[in-house]
């Protein structure tokens, strides 16, 4: 079982959808090496270096951690039926209550509207907040999403200058 990386403080917390069948494999989030998440956070500033999946808890040194929606592998989030991410949505909002950190990145619309029921969802800082935290639907880094390598470090960056520039 792929375990959170959350502490109390983060800056953000990356969400993704569910493990890929590598990472539940390895036992790392974003473990596939055609997932772009590692270099994509690297590029856009989160990092000083790109880091490997095995290095994962270093992100808590950068003031980043990562949870999901849905704990059941997949080969392809698809795969999900509609109550799992309706649940996973309700278990990431207890998270992040608890937890709190200054923004969420849910990686993927479809995932994002599917966990928090929101219909129409835009790329970027969402209206809703959960508690004091700050949310964003940034694009998913999987290998499948078509968007390429510098559209999903444009997206990651804006959120990692808002950050920096204290309006997350």
């Amino acid at each position: 079982m792929i375990k959170d990386i959350l502490e109390e403080g983060l800056q953000v917390v990356f969400c993704g959808i569910n493990p890929g069948l590598s990472t539940a494999h390895h036992g790392y989030h974003f473990a596939n090496s055609n997932n772009r998440f590692w270099k994509v956070i690297h590029l856009a500033g989160f990092t000083a270096r790109q880091l490997r999946p095995e290095e994962e808890l270093h992100l808590l040194d950068t003031g980043c951690g990562i949870t999901r929606l849905v704990d059941r592998p997949t080969v392809e989030a698809s795969e999900l039926a509609r109550a799992e991410l309706r649940q996973g949505g309700e278990a990431l909002r207890e998270k992040i209550l608890r937890y709190q950190p200054r923004a969420l990145a849910v990686l993927g619309k479809q995932a994002y509207s599917s966990a928090f029921g929101v219909r129409k969802v835009a790329w970027g800082r969402q209206p809703e907040a959960i508690g004091e935290t700050a949310v964003w639907v940034l694009p998913n880094p999987s290998g499948l999403n078509r968007a390429s390598l510098e559209e999903l470090v444009a997206a990651y960056r804006e959120l990692h200058l808002a950050l920096t520039q204290r309006t997350p």
